[in-house]
């Protein structure tokens, strides 16, 4: 029978906040055996503050930091011998740690913060197991289809400490809204007088014009100077709240038309909705936390999709590098209400290149990657498995062409990007799609109009090229910055995943998969001779490497899209790419205060 959606909800949600415990604040005591404990490999985890400790079976100890855990002990002063815990006791235990370790905190806000981070941990343990109930047995799971494999991600984020927390989202609502649950549901329109609609667009038509065409003759006549404004149904019900659109209510410039026209349905972003029969996603503001962030479109970032959809058309990148694509956001259309930056109703095109007949075979890294239910394999390990057969090779044979497909079309262009033009990507798990519909990765795609990072050293060249940047200022980063990020999304969050990924899976050894990485790190660094030389050197010279800190990002309570510079809260791990693994972490970057 298997174990309960309860329990495989409470060992990924356990597996997932110890995978941030141990890069972020303790790597813990790592053991052959440790005594009284019935397990062949542990590691151990001293709570300080309760003269106690937990040891955690490891069942795969990973190179990557992708750990597979299994049963938990915990021993204490009191009881002065190991018992068995249950995952989410655990959890507890290391919360209650986090935040008593955290003495610089005020006591009021430190009990309010660790409040809050118990409940988004609840939360995310709750719907994860709501989601593997209703979808563990369904076929989809395993499909190539786009939206399918987009609405595969059962587990979430496997390096965060709530990664399925839907703050906002009622639990009536999850069955129409989450794409987890795979439902559907008509765009809510408004009627809006076209004075105070402001829109834009670089692709062949207006905004309004292209939205209309979404609509596929649902639109009904609209008055006089009206212009039709689409929203997600979860943000019409908020704007309906607001005074501001209120009073337009009143005055004749908004009208509330309802849910009209074609059903659409959530990618893994929750609030960019897919039709397989449209030109066209919707990225729209959605009332929802989801997992750090309420998920809104700022008015920068309306902008900012179409400046960079010029730049990228004006470097000529995407002819140079056939295998590298980029899902643009080409148009935008919002309302202007008095005083207000953003009225809520902005919204974001996205180009759609993956419409009926033309949507199998594109999944994203982080459904390729995630962990598989019990008893079956991921979807690499199934594509690797069907290479292998059909070609009449070892598995391992393959892995390592596989591997390099992936790295020549995922990871290499993206370095030669940053090099050549000082455009660097937050290109992590979710953000990365391959297109694999032939077993072997042909083509990444790279999506997020808010996952930019331009050099402030080339900021002339790029305005010069690109005019429109001068109204997008917030682009530009100090290169430092941006390849502490540009490590993290690519190389860490995106890259180790695949590592880890073919060694849980028995595939390949992550130390030779580390090892060929590291052989075209070697190889790349003859030919790029710019902005992306520091980095590779970073990656093959330095002990550790620059990681953001979920965990540490959620104990201090900060909403990376509303931080200055959107910046979470950044530590060190050791580096696996250099031979050397045995680097202690700097303890002052692991501080609580």
């Amino acid at each position: 029978m298997g174990p309960s959606p309860r329990a495989i909800a409470e060992h990924a949600s356990f597996q997932a906040f110890l995978h941030c415990y141990l890069r972020e604040v303790d790597g813990g005591c790592w053991a052959d055996n440790i005594d009284r404990v019935p397990s062949g490999g542990e590691d151990e985890l001293r709570l300080e503050t309760r003269e106690a400790s937990l040891a955690i079976e490891v069942r795969y100890r990973s190179l990557a930091g992708r750990h597979c855990v299994g049963r938990i002990w915990s021993w204490s002063s009191i009881h002065r011998h190991w018992q068995r815990l249950e995952p989410f006791r655990a959890i507890d235990l290391l919360v209650h740690e986090l935040y008593a370790r955290a003495v610089a905190m005020m006591p009021e806000l430190r009990k309010s913060r660790e409040l809050e981070l118990r409940y988004r941990i609840i939360d995310s343990h709750r719907v994860m197991a709501r989601y593997v109930e209703t979808r563990r047995h369904d076929p989809r799971l395993m499909s190539d289809r786009f939206i399918d494999s987009e609405q595969s991600l059962l587990f979430g984020h496997v390096a965060h400490p709530t990664p399925k927390s839907r703050q906002g989202l009622a639990d009536w609502q999850h069955p129409r809204y989450a794409p987890e649950l795979a439902g559907g549901f008509p765009l809510h329109l408004f009627s809006v007088h076209q004075e105070l609609v402001e829109q834009d667009s670089v692709a062949q038509g207006e905004a309004t014009a292209l939205e209309e065409a979404l609509l596929k003759g649902a639109l009904p006549e609209l008055p006089a100077g009206h212009l039709p404004v689409p929203a997600h149904p979860l943000q019409a019900q908020w704007l309906l709240a607001q005074p501001a659109v209120n009073d337009a209510i009143s005055r004749g410039e908004i009208r509330s038309l309802g849910e009209l026209g074609p059903r659409f349905t959530a990618t893994s972003s929750v609030r960019t909705l897919y039709n397989e029969d449209a030109a066209w996603m919707l990225k729209f503001s959605i009332p929802i936390r989801v997992t750090n962030s309420l998920r809104v479109n700022k008015a920068h970032e309306l902008r900012a999709g179409l400046a960079m959809a010029r730049l990228i058309e004006r470097t000529g990148f995407t002819r140079t590098e056939p295998h590298f694509r980029f899902i643009q956001d080409p148009a935008y259309l919002t309302v202007r209400l008095p005083g207000l930056r953003e009225s809520g109703f902005e919204a974001i095109l996205r180009e759609n290149p993956f419409p009926r007949g033309r949507d199998a075979g594109v999944i994203s890294l982080a459904a390729l990657t995630q962990e598989p239910l019990d008893g079956r394999s991921s979807r690499l390990q199934i594509l690797i498995e069907g290479l292998a057969i059909n070609e009449g090779r070892s598995l391992a044979a393959v892995s390592r062409d596989w591997f390099r497909h992936y790295l020549n079309c995922a990871i290499a262009p993206a370095l030669r990007l940053y090099d050549t033009h000082g455009i660097a990507l937050e290109a992590h798990q979710q953000n990365g799609l391959l297109d694999v519909a032939a077993g072997y990765p042909a083509c990444f795609y790279y999506r997020d109009n808010q996952g930019y990072y331009l050099s402030q050293e080339r900021r002339n060249a790029l305005e010069t090229l690109c005019p429109e940047l001068t109204s997008s200022p917030e682009l530009f980063y100090r290169d430092a910055m941006i390849r502490e990020r540009f490590c993290y999304y690519l190389v860490i969050n995106q890259l180790f995943s695949v590592i880890a990924r073919f060694g849980q899976d028995g595939l390949l050894a992550e130390s030779e998969l580390l090892g060929m990485l590291r052989e075209s790190l070697v190889r790349w660094q003859q030919h790029l001779r710019g902005l992306a030389r520091p980095l590779l050197s970073q990656l093959l010279h330095d002990d550790c490497l620059p990681y953001k800190g979920n965990l540490l990002t959620r104990v201090h309570d900060v909403d990376e899209l509303e931080a200055e510079l959107e910046m979470a809260v950044y530590t060190f791990i050791a580096n696996p790419i250099k031979v050397r693994q045995d680097v202690a972490i700097p303890e002052s970057r692991h501080a609580l205060a």
